[in-house]
């Protein structure tokens, strides 16, 4: 680019000369009018003493800070307090302590706005260069706070909301982590249960168990309803354990089934009783058995009975009935409210075998029991066959067996003398 010469400068100014001097004025003119209706900026623009701007910076710093100060504490107490554990409403809390503490550190800064706010008036200056607030809008400000600072009754009352939480995960977590065990320990039983098969089916209890199960979807359902979506008490869940105990649940009926048919099938190779009607005797328990438990109440155990063909009289509730009561002091004698299959099984097999009369089908009857077909029965194949009554009177009743060399076998009853040796009357 070439030099500008002054001549060419000049001539440059005076072409433009009208037009500058018309801005000039223009701006002239918007001057005059903004001094006229703004005295005091034309003053502290002017006539500021030094003392005055070091008053305006000090008010312009300490305003800005107590409003930073007032939008993040309007920010916290203005939302809405609704927490999802106790730690967090108890931070929640330690927060509002905190803000409360720092409440006489505000009170100082903002008595000392309003004597920094006096001190610039008494110049008679109305305006600060330096900054938009106003001693009439931060008091606006610490108006407003006063009235949204009272949030202690909110926190308290959702401290009390968290607490019921708290207490409602430590119940379902306590029962969820004990059935959770019990599936555990049950499955392994069943999976390596032994003993007699009447031991067997007295441990396949599963149904008795789901009152236990239905407690934990009982407060499952109450966690839902309070929006509790987490428990650090448990890893459980209801929709797990109730998947758990269906799966144990059916294997239980497998396991039951497949017991049922043994001791069916042993009973009627050991006591005569037709295979037909030791299965009409399940099927008919199976029917009144509701609730799956293995076991029947009282009034289930009569029902039953009356469908089998016995004929038992009507009786009003809280009626003496003898004749059921003697059936019970057999099949239930320590009157526990509830008659097992086991138990049931054994007292229609012993109505069964009534009409053996003389001590040849009687000795025969024992020979059944015993296996391998010894001249002698033990104790546990007394109790396995027949009623506790029963096994009760052949053993006060029985001598022990000798062998051939005059030795007693252990645990060895000698039905055939005994059968012998009964009188008519009770053949």
């Amino acid at each position: 680019m070439s030099p500008v010469s002054g001549s060419d400068l000049k001539k440059q100014v005076l072409f433009g000369s009208d037009s500058v001097c018309f801005r000039v004025q223009e701006l002239n003119n918007r001057w005059r009018s903004l001094r006229s209706r703004t005295p005091g900026l034309a003053l502290t623009t002017v006539l500021s003493p030094p003392q005055v701007e070091d008053l305006f910076l000090t008010f312009a710093k300490k305003a800005s800070a107590f409003n930073s100060w007032f939008e993040n504490a309007e920010e916290d107490l203005t939302d809405p307090v609704r927490c999802n554990s106790l730690e967090e409403i108890r931070a929640l809390r330690e927060a509002h302590e905190a803000f409360r503490s720092s409440l006489s550190s505000a009170q100082t800064d903002f008595n000392q706005l309003a004597e920094l706010d006096q001190q610039i008036k008494s110049y008679q200056v109305v305006s600060n260069p330096y900054t938009w607030f106003t001693m009439e809008a931060l008091e606006e400000t610490w108006r407003n706070l006063q009235k949204i600072i009272k949030r202690e009754l909110e926190l308290q009352k959702e401290q009390r909301r968290q607490e019921e939480n708290d207490k409602l995960r430590q119940e379902f977590a306590q029962h969820a982590n004990a059935f959770h065990q019990w599936l555990q320990e049950t499955r392994s039983c069943m999976v390596e249960e032994s003993g007699t098969l009447e031991s067997q089916l007295e441990h396949q209890e599963i149904r008795a168990m789901r009152s236990q199960l239905k407690k934990i979807e009982d407060l499952g359902a109450a966690m839902e309803e309070a929006l509790i979506l987490d428990n650090k008490y448990t890893e459980h869940s209801t929709v797990g354990l109730a998947q758990q105990w269906d799966q144990l649940d059916q294997l239980g009926m497998r396991m039951q089934h497949n017991l049922e048919q043994q001791i069916q099938a042993r009973y009627a190779n050991t006591t005569g009783v037709t295979e037909e009607a030791l299965k009409e005797f399940s099927m008919m328990f199976k029917h009144f058995d509701k609730e799956k438990s293995g076991r029947l109440n009282h009034q289930e155990f009569k029902s039953c009975l009356r469908s089998l063909g016995y004929d038992l009289p009507m009786v009003e509730e809280g009626e003496p009935d003898p004749e059921f009561e003697a059936i019970l002091d057999t099949v239930d004698p320590n009157r526990d409210g509830n008659v097992s299959l086991q138990e049931y099984m054994a007292f229609m097999i012993s109505r069964e075998t009534e009409n053996v009369k003389s001590s040849e089908e009687i000795e025969s009857a024992f020979r059944a029991l015993s296996t391998e077909n010894k001249p002698y029965v033990t104790k546990e194949e007394l109790y396995q066959n027949l009623t506790k009554e029963q096994a009760d009177y052949c053993l006060s009743h029985m001598k022990p067996y000798l062998d051939s060399k005059g030795r007693e076998v252990p645990s060895a009853f000698d039905f055939v003398e005994f059968t012998r040796s009964l009188p008519d009357s009770d053949l």
